[in-house]
């Protein structure tokens, strides 16, 4: 009948992408069995967080002014801090990957989530711009354990036939919240004190941390294929799990790579988009208040949120169209559903919303609906991206996917720092006519793994004789 899922646990494959019955599944399987209500409350707590964490990267974009007016500094000073999150976000999967080897996924993500709420505590309540600016990046620093063990956890529970649909809704998380950030900071800043956003951010991650301590399991990491191995733990060992090289040597694989730049390519986009409104929208259209300029976030998020669910349906319908056609799945199918978004959604969409407003033509209608499909082309892409990643090597799930947000926040701090200067140098309009580059980049990456992601890894796999090498 040909090849067999390659996730499956009776596989038996080919060419060496996985010798024997395959471990990992067997394990993720026995997450399958969880009651459908406890994987809804599972699903909403790691998608809450990933919005917790992704609302403070954003919820002071439109109360810089005053926050740079408190403590005697520039907009442009507080973006390269923002900047400074993202990276602190995208390297703390160096040391969170690590803790849930150590202590367990339960107790690591619970601790992160601690760790978030005494931070936006110090920073609400900061004194000066070093205090701000500290306790913002060690915030920062918890970012991925609510990413990678998040998208880790669904991957667990969830079959591959529905995994789609579950990493939809915890995208719409993770985009939710630099979408609404801005404009819940700037309701609160034309109100009240900027301060209150990070007590908000308090509440929210408080919440969170009640619900993962009731709700959430502790699942054994595919790494220790063998209980003995946790009696097997010495210091060495211990310090051994911290040697980056482990998520690095992820990228030898071409159809790992190609889909995390694809990421941080859309992530440039994304973060252009969200930083550079307040700059481009308020002397466009003469705005005065932080408010106003803040409702503009919610084009792109509602396009965030019908992307993430929509492609994430049609992503395993994707899949399961594969399967019905072929007998068999590939992860690399659903790469198919994304292509749409990579080469025609996102691009249109993209140029009308910068041209319009370098030209100025079409008022505030057409970019506000432009950002709306905009969005909706960033997270149909993002959807197959991240779900793929997550599968195409079970037994190195949560290093491939801290390597993909390593990436990914590289180019989100990039963006974010730079987008205001660019625009300033060469309008809006060639800005965004370089993310749309970006967007036809990905989507040729993504076609290539679509038809040889598999080749791709038995090439790799071969070339570097990875199973001759034990913790590869």
């Amino acid at each position: 009948m040909g090849e067999p899922d390659l996730e499956s646990p009776t596989a038996t494959t080919i060419d060496g992408v996985t010798k024997e019955k395959n471990e990992t599944a067997v394990q993720a399987e026995k997450g399958y069995g969880i009651p459908v209500w406890r994987k809804c409350i599972i699903l909403f707590v790691v998608s809450w967080m990933a919005l917790a964490i992704t609302f403070s990267s954003t919820s002071l974009l439109p109360a810089a002014p005053e926050i740079a007016e408190e403590f005697g500094t520039t907009t442009e000073t507080l973006n390269i801090t923002n900047a400074g999150v993202l990276l602190a976000m995208g390297f703390s999967s160096l040391i969170w990957g690590p803790m849930n080897n150590l202590i367990g996924r339960r107790v690591s993500y619970n601790t992160a989530i601690l760790m978030l709420c005494g931070c936006c505590a110090a920073t609400g309540a900061a004194v000066d711009m070093k205090m701000f600016t500290v306790f913002r990046v060690l915030s920062g620093m918890t970012g991925m354990a609510f990413m990678v063990s998040g998208q880790t956890i669904l991957a667990d529970i969830f079959e591959p036939v529905v995994r789609g649909t579950a990493v939809g809704f915890f995208l719409a998380g993770t985009v939710a919240g630099p979408a609404i950030g801005p404009c819940i900071g700037g309701l609160i800043v034309t109100f009240s004190s900027w301060r209150n956003i990070y007590w908000l951010q308090v509440g929210m991650t408080g919440f969170g941390l009640a619900l993962a301590i009731l709700f959430v399991p502790e699942f054994k990491d595919e790494s220790k294929e063998h209980p003995e191995d946790e009696e097997k733990m010495t210091v060495f060992s211990a310090l051994r799990l911290f040697n980056p090289l482990r998520i690095f040597r992820q990228w030898v694989y071409p159809n790992i790579l190609f889909s995390d730049l694809t990421c941080g390519f859309l992530a440039t986009f994304n973060y252009a988009l969200l930083t550079s409104v307040r700059s481009i929208f308020n002397p466009r259209f003469h705005l005065t208040t932080a408010l106003i300029s803040g409702l503009f976030y919610l084009a792109p998020g509602a396009g965030f949120l019908v992307g993430s669910i929509v492609g994430g349906k049609l992503s395993d319908r994707t899949v399961r169209k594969y399967i019905a056609r072929r007998g068999f799945r590939l992860p690399q199918d659903r790469l198919n559903s994304g292509l749409i978004t990579l080469f025609a959604v996102l691009p249109v969409s993209a140029l009308i919303y910068g041209w319009t407003l370098q030209e100025e033509k079409g008022g505030m209608v057409v970019p506000i609906l432009a950002a709306f499909f905009a969005g909706w082309g960033l997270m149909g892409s993002f959807n197959t991206l991240n779900t793929y990643v997550a599968e195409a090597i079970p037994d190195k799930r949560s290093e491939v996917i801290a390597g993909k947000y390593i990436i990914q926040y590289i180019f989100s701090a990039g963006s974010s720092a730079l987008v205001v200067p660019v625009i300033n140098g060469i309008g809006v309009g060639w800005t965004f006519t370089i993310c749309v580059i970006f967007s036809i980049i990905g989507g040729l990456l993504t076609m290539v793994t679509s038809r040889w992601g598999l080749d791709m890894q038995r090439w790799a796999e071969k070339t570097f004789r990875i199973h001759d090498k034990p913790g590869f």
